[in-house]
Parts: C-alpha cells; sequence; structure tokens
C-alpha cells in the first residue's frame, strides 16, 4: 500500500488532512516532539500495533487485517522511519517513543486500549504501560526484555557502532544479514516463504538511514524498566520466541 501522496495541506506546514481508501483512514496528527503519521482501521475496541526498530506501521498489515472486522486498529510510523517527522534531537530514550505513542492513543483513539509491540514495539509497549498505565487495558509485548544484557547487548551496540561511523551495507547483504537475525531455520530453508518474506526484510533494511537506525537501536540497547515492571498496574501478557535472535 503506497502512501507517498499523503501531504501537508497548501501553504500550512502544520495543518494536516485524513485520506481514507479502502476503509483505511491515513493521516498525521502533531504530538509534543513529531509530526506522526498513522492509519487506522476497521471499528470496536481500540489495539494499537507498536512496529519494530527499522520497521513502518503498515507492516502490521496481515494482523490489521484479520482484526478489523472486531476492533478498530491503529498502526503509526514511529520516529526515525517512514513519514514521521521527529523534531527532537537525538538521543532519543524509549521513553520518547511511548510518549509519542500515548498521545496517539489520545488524539485518536478511545483509552484504555490493548497495545501489542514487537522488538523494539514491545519496548514501547512495557514502557507505555509504566508511564501511562490509565491508557493500557492491556499491553502485549512479543519477543521482548525488561533491559538487555550479553550477547543481545552487544550484538546492538555493535550495529550502533556500525553506523555511527558511517558503515553501510548493499541491500542483498543487508537482507542476508538481517533475515537470519530475525527468522529461524525453518523459515529460512523454506524457499517459497523466504521468498515472501524477502521483500519486507529489503524494505525494512535495503536502504535505511544509518543515522536514523542508530538513534532507534540505541534507544534500545539503554532501555530498562526491570524495577518499574514489579508496580506496573496494567495488565501485561508476554509472548517470546525460542529461535529468533533478534527479539528472543
Amino acid at each position: 500500500m503506497s502512501t507517498n501522496y499523503l501531504m501537508p495541506a497548501s501553504g500550512d506546514n502544520h495543518s494536516w488532512y485524513s485520506v481514507f481508501e479502502k476503509g483505511i483512514r491515513m493521516s498525521f496528527i502533531e504530538t509534543t516532539h513529531c509530526t506522526l503519521y498513522y492509519e487506522q482501521t476497521g471499528s470496536g475496541p481500540d489495539i494499537v500495533w507498536i512496529p519494530g526498530g527499522d520497521n513502518r506501521g503498515e507492516d502490521w498489515r496481515y494482523q490489521v487485517d484479520y482484526f478489523k472486522s472486531n476492533f478498530r486498529n491503529t498502526t503509526y510510523d514511529p520516529r526515525g522511519i517512514g513519514q514521521t517527522q521527529c523534531k527532537q534531537s537525538t538521543p532519543w530514550e524509549i521513553k520518547d517513543f511511548a510518549l509519542d505513542c500515548a498521545e496517539l492513543i489520545r488524539q485518536v483513539c478511545d483509552p484504555p486500549v490493548s497495545v501489542a509491540g514487537l522488538s523494539m514495539g514491545s519496548l514501547v509497549t512495557l514502557q507505555l504501560a509504566v508511564d501511562y498505565p490509565e491508557l493500557v487495558r492491556c499491553a502485549i509485548p512479543m519477543g521482548t526484555a525488561a533491559r538487555f544484557t550479553g550477547y543481545t547487548r552487544e550484538w546492538m551496540q555493535s550495529e550502533v557502532d556500525f553506523r555511527r561511523a558511517g558503515g553501510t551495507l548493499s541491500e542483498n547483504m543487508a537482507v542476508a544479514h538481517y533475515g537470519v537475525l530475525m527468522y529461524p531455520p525453518e523459515v529460512l530453508a523454506d524457499e517459497d516463504l523466504w521468498s515472501r518474506l524477502r521483500p519486507f526484510v529489503a524494505a525494512s533494511y535495503g536502504e535505511r538511514d544509518g543515522d536514523m537506525l542508530a538513534a532507534q537501536w540505541e534507544a534500545c540497547v539503554h532501555f530498562d524498566v526491570y524495577d518499574e515492571l514489579a508496580d506496573c498496574p496494567a495488565p501485561i501478557h508476554a509472548i517470546g520466541f525460542g529461535a529468533d535472535v533478534q527479539a528472543p
């Protein structure tokens, strides 16, 4: 689904309008630090889907298509990717991502809402539950951690250092590199399944702004809600993946 035609209203950089196509509302809102792009589909109780690092809101399209008959689904481009424009300079914290999401929920949803996030999105989900429990009916972090230690932290910091040093990967190398981190062996060995997933990996990592990638991942490296979770009043249903290096 292409949404590149969405533009600010003529002559006014702060006035935005909505476009409706095939039942999808595509629009922008102004938050404290961002002009934030979001899409909304379906009707019913609210689900907010938070994508992983380097991913756009539209990457939840399969889940949205499944749930749209009974739920109103909201997806968005987090700061650092897609059509969202962030006015806050880096470095960012996951708290900043959670604030963006909280302001989105207040403006376009009927809280409390169910929130589902994957990888970096799962960290935003946890931070949202800790900082804004009144907005969260249920938090569903997938492939998550309360803080990162050991290999996972070393790997993410290495990615940040590589990009900060000006490192780049060709599209083919990026697909091969991140594909093996995103999917288990049975997926990579399935030629038909990989042929369908490869364009998604290429879109996420093939041509990526290194500074923005590093900004997102650096926020993940320093994320820590280990102590706060014990007192979090919002219900949390965490989902883990046993054969996933990137989002275990």
